[in-house]
């Protein structure tokens, strides 16, 4: 819980680290999780002013920047799933889903709302079903368009089919993590910390594999290797410039490897 509720910025290094030595003593390996059923969606709270996570209850409603928080979101999908041990993935974050805040008062489910005399809306803007297809809601969840929970139509261009065929969407970047992920360098207990700028998180993990997060509020040089190159990015980097809430794979080729 501690990495979930963690705001965006270089402090995820020592919550990292702390997890990690917490784990070590039993031999235990880490789990990390970024959302949940209880949680603002990643899209829409590291789009506020405020990225860390208290109580459901803060911020609902706050303005967000839709374009600064999908682009943190698939920054911290890549450190998600670049750390040591298991990750749980929340329905929805693989499509970049937002909260949605505008759920109809009489179709509020959470019972906060009731308990909290209404004036808490709770925990619906996180449960609204998944958008699998079609161009309106049930969007494929279901046969009929009565959803426990509304889905804003504004969805049809986040469902399932409409991003498995963009090679730029948020589940073509999870699916090519994941694919990734099966190197030999992920596959062990092991995380090293390099020596970076200010607000960079940069580690290897096994051999082959080293992982930068940008979180400096500026465009860093990525200096590679003459053995190293760029796996996998969350936005677009150009040249040596890693733009800031940008994360990067970077692999290496290692003795005995191809």
């Amino acid at each position: 819980f501690p990495f979930l509720k963690a705001p965006w910025d270089s402090g995820l290094r020592d919550v990292i680290q702390a997890s990690l030595d917490a784990m070590a003593p039993v031999g235990a390996a880490a789990t990390w999780v970024l959302s949940s059923h209880d949680e603002t969606r990643l899209a829409t709270r590291y789009g506020r002013d405020r990225t860390g996570a208290r109580h459901i209850a803060d911020d609902q409603g706050a303005p967000w920047d839709r374009a600064l928080g999908l682009r943190r979101a698939r920054a911290a999908a890549l450190l998600l799933l670049a750390l040591p041990g298991s990750a749980y993935i929340y329905q929805g974050e693989e499509l970049g889903l937002p909260e949605v805040e505008d759920i109809p008062q009489a179709q509020l489910q959470d019972p906060l709302w009731a308990r909290s005399g209404h004036t808490i809306r709770g925990r619906d803007g996180c449960r609204v079903p998944m958008p699998w297809a079609g161009q309106e809601p049930p969007f494929g969840f279901s046969t009929t368009a009565d959803t426990w929970l509304p889905q804003p139509p504004a969805w049809a261009t986040q469902t399932v089919q409409a991003q498995q065929e963009d090679p730029d969407s948020v589940l073509h970047l999870y699916r090519e993590a994941l694919r990734l992920r099966r190197h030999p360098g992920f596959h062990t207990d092991s995380l090293t910390w390099r020596d970076s700028a200010p607000g960079v998180l940069d580690f290897e993990r096994g051999p082959g594999v080293r992982v930068v997060v940008n979180l400096s509020g500026a465009a860093v040089h990525l200096e590679l290797g003459p053995d190293e190159w760029l796996a996998l990015t969350s936005g677009p980097v150009a040249g040596a410039a890693l733009p800031h809430d940008t994360a990067a794979w970077v692999l290496r080729r290692t003795p005995g490897s191809p």
